[in-house]
């Protein structure tokens, strides 16, 4: 991997995170056209640069995460259950599902038909909950649970813990936040823990690569995360649905 496609990963990482789309997914795909192999440091890379987009949540949400112990504990429990399947199942993760084109694209030709379908029969009523502090334990476990089915590349965090948040209740802005702020100790995990497995072992031009995608994950998920708060205080899903599936149909056509 050379400087220009770390920035270009980076910036469909800043991009992706955020939205019900796969970020994992989007970096197997662009890796696969921009003919980068699946290595150990390219998996590593994919995992590590989300850091850059998790630290624009941090500078977004600062005060509510200082201030705010009730959603600090809400996050805190919600990771849970990520957390132990991320730790139990992490070499399946890496040397199986993570680089794997199939189950990328399959993943995310299924969760587009799932969010148009979730975005045609999901109503907001008025008793739904406008504020992660309102959420019970168990209903932070339960999303929780929800954010744990996206260790398959393509299925899309950020997906995953929406609806899981809409499903136990929330409204669409507060679902989006939460699932913003779970991304901060999800991602501090998984990269702590690929850190570790690999001993910290890059050499200095990898760890010049991973600066610069650092860097250009931070600086694009800035912009990407306003406008996807204010997009979807008007608008539904069903948009990313049909994105992702023209997305999966592609590459089938691309690969065959």
């Amino acid at each position: 991997m050379d400087s220009l496609q770390s920035i270009i990963l980076s910036v469909v990482e800043g991009i992706t995170e955020f939205l019900p789309i796969s970020s994992t997914g989007h970096l197997v795909l662009t890796s696969e056209l921009l003919k980068i192999p699946q290595t150990d440091f390219v998996k590593s890379f994919e995992v590590i640069i989300q850091l850059g987009a998790i630290l624009a949540v941090v500078i977004l949400y600062w005060k509510r995460l200082l201030t705010d112990r009730r959603a600090l504990l809400n996050i805190l429990v919600a990771f849970i259950p990520t957390a132990v399947v991320g730790f139990t199942l992490y070499r399946l993760i890496k040397d199986v599902l993570l680089g794997n084109v199939w189950i990328t694209i399959w993943a995310l030709f299924l969760g587009g038909i799932v969010l148009i379908l979730w975005d045609t029969f999901y109503k907001e009523k008025a008793h739904h909950l406008d504020d992660i502090n309102k959420l019970s334990y168990k209903q932070s476990f339960l999303i929780g649970l929800f954010q744990s089915i996206s260790i398959v590349p393509g299925v899309s965090r950020a997906g995953a813990t929406i609806i899981g948040g809409l499903t136990i209740g929330l409204k669409r802005k507060a679902a989006v936040e939460f699932s913003f702020l779970l991304a901060i100790p999800t991602m501090l995990g998984a990269t702590g823990l690929d850190l570790i497995t690999s001993n910290f072992s890059f050499t200095a031009q990898e760890w010049g690569i991973i600066s610069l995608g650092l860097i250009g994950s931070f600086i694009t998920a800035l912009f990407a995360v306003k406008y996807f708060v204010r997009y979807v205080e008007h608008h539904g899903f069903t948009v990313f649905g049909i994105y992702r599936i023209i997305l999966a149909l592609f590459f089938i056509l691309f690969l065959l």
